[in-house]
């Protein structure tokens, strides 16, 4: 370790824990948008689909990229969507004008066919239901339609369709972002509020006064504001909370950043706005317990975060009506890649309050998996990132003290950016696994080398297993359907241990992934 570059100083001990880790923090997003679903997840007749139609390149790498749970079907989607629609026979659904995104919807792909979806790659189904055009009734009947077994006109009709079994969903997104101008049905807080309360209360209750069984394990996301940029962000989670308090267990969050490549500080420096974001959404869930004179603790769900550079997207949101248009294909470079891994490790750092997280989306439409219509799939740059998080960000996370030696000056790219100030070079997330490893996760956010030391107490054994660094000179590179493996981790050298000292230098503007094992 060269003694010419700042030395970072990280201390952790295992006793002193952050949280553990919910698995759910690995989920993503599957809306009916642009190619999310059909050419996306979704192509029968392609020649890797199966017989459901379900394309099994795209599942490969879904399974590899360890997504836990997927929220469906929107998004802004579903503010206009009716849930019959999609179930029955896929020759008598209707084709709808779909309003969100001024395209034709065909309905092939509905409820049922996601539920078989997620068994099929191994992944829990997260609902939303439409709280914009339609309200607590309809909602409590798709609920009827998927988790009661039977007896009931909906529970039957289910059946009816081949599924006899009910799908058991538990985990269940009360609209989404109905504070925003843009979202069909968009309300005051209160009225939202008492919408989300009706809406659990109807599902909920027909289960949990059964005799014969125990409530079920029924869990609810009351919509936050749709972003720490909205006139009314902050009043309108009290203002819903108050209304909705005993129903609800989790608030949504939702935030996109741009990674400008000719501002790659400024651009990773957005990962601390993420944090006061978070910090801030959880103190006003605080403030309204400690109204109720409650000990409740919500819990939060990021369940819309990703890299979007929105630049020419407006100039494509017209109303074309046809099936599946191209929309916000967005090709990912490195720098879009480093500033995704800053945002996970955002969330990683606050599992004490973030449970359940959503990356949007998952295939095309700002994906990590990119498709051909009738070809192959590839994986984005954005791909490796939450990959190296959800294979090696399980467990523990430990409660860290950084002292850095290096400060990045950095201005807002947006509003939601923070004003103008410093932020540390690095950002660091160390995790004790189940399996008896550590990992040191590390983002040198700096244009310059940063050496970093980090101390781990009360590990005894432990030797460097590997690291794997993804970085390169050209921030703008990408991934291709020519070339898919152009942008990915590469192996790295040079890290030792000094007793129960890590020692290692980051190159400039890396993602670093370091794997400490018995």
């Amino acid at each position: 370790m060269s003694s010419a570059v700042p030395t970072n100083h990280l201390i952790c001990n295992r006793e002193f824990v952050v949280g553990a880790v919910d698995p759910r923090l690995f989920g993503s997003f599957v809306e009916h948008i642009g190619r999310a679903v059909y050419t996306g997840i979704f192509e029968p007749g392609h020649p890797r689909a199966d017989a459901r139609g379900f394309r099994q390149d795209v599942l490969a790498l879904i399974r590899e990229l360890g997504v836990t749970v997927v929220r469906y079907p929107g998004g802004n989607f579903v503010s206009g969507y009716k849930w019959e629609d999609g179930v029955g026979p896929a020759e008598k659904r209707p084709r709808r004008r779909e309003l969100a995104w001024m395209a034709t919807e065909t309905n092939q792909f509905g409820t049922n066919e996601f539920v078989e979806w997620c068994r099929l790659a191994g992944i829990e189904p997260m609902m939303a239901v439409n709280l914009g055009t339609r309200g607590p009734v309809e909602a409590g009947e798709l609920y009827e339609y998927c988790n009661h077994p039977g007896g009931t006109a909906l529970s039957d009709l289910r059946v009816a369709h081949g599924y006899e079994r009910p799908h058991g969903i538990r985990l269940w997104c009360l609209g989404n972002e109905m504070d925003a101008p843009w979202q069909m049905g968009t309300c005051e807080p209160e009225e939202y509020g008492r919408r989300a309360r009706e809406a659990a209360k109807q599902m909920r209750f027909p289960d949990a006064n059964r005799s014969s069984s125990p409530p079920p394990d029924v869990e609810f996301v009351v919509c936050g504001s749709s972003s720490g940029e909205m006139p009314l962000f902050g009043h309108w989670e009290r203002r819903v909370l108050e209304q909705c308090f005993h129903q609800v267990q989790h608030v949504s969050l939702h935030t996109y950043y741009g990674a400008p490549i000719e501002r790659p500080v400024d651009a990773l420096a957005q990962t601390d706005a993420m944090a006061r974001f978070i910090d801030d959404v959880a103190a006003t869930c605080d403030a309204v317990s400690a109204s109720f004179k409650s000990p409740k603790r919500f819990t939060l769900c990021f369940d819309e975060w990703n890299v979007w550079t929105m630049d020419g997207d407006r100039a494509e949101w017209k109303p074309a009506w046809s099936i599946a248009p191209p929309l916000q294909e967005q090709v990912h470079n490195v720098l879009d890649a480093l500033l995704l891994g800053g945002m996970g490790l955002t969330l990683l750092a606050r599992v004490d309050r973030v449970k359940i997280a959503c990356l949007a989306q998952l295939v095309n439409v700002i994906a990590p998996i990119r498709t051909r219509a009738g070809g192959p799939a590839w994986r984005q740059t954005i791909f490796w990132p939450f990959h190296d998080l959800s294979r090696y960000g399980r467990g523990r996370v430990l409660r860290s003290a950084v002292r850095c030696a290096a400060r990045i000056p950095h201005v807002p790219i947006s509003a939601k950016s923070l004003e103008k100030a410093e932020g540390n070079a690095l950002q660091v997330v160390v995790v004790a696994n189940d399996d008896g490893a550590v990992t040191v996760f590390a983002l040198n956010r700096s244009d310059a080398l940063q050496a970093l030391v980090v101390e781990l107490q009360g590990f005894e054994g432990l030797g460097l297993g590997w690291w794997r660094i993804l970085s390169s000179p050209d921030l703008r590179l990408v991934n291709t359907e020519a070339a898919p493996d152009r942008v990915r981790p590469q192996e790295a050298t040079g890290a030792r241990f000094e007793g129960a000292k890590l020692k290692v230098d980051l190159p400039p503007f890396s993602w670093n992934v370091l794997r400490l094992a018995p």
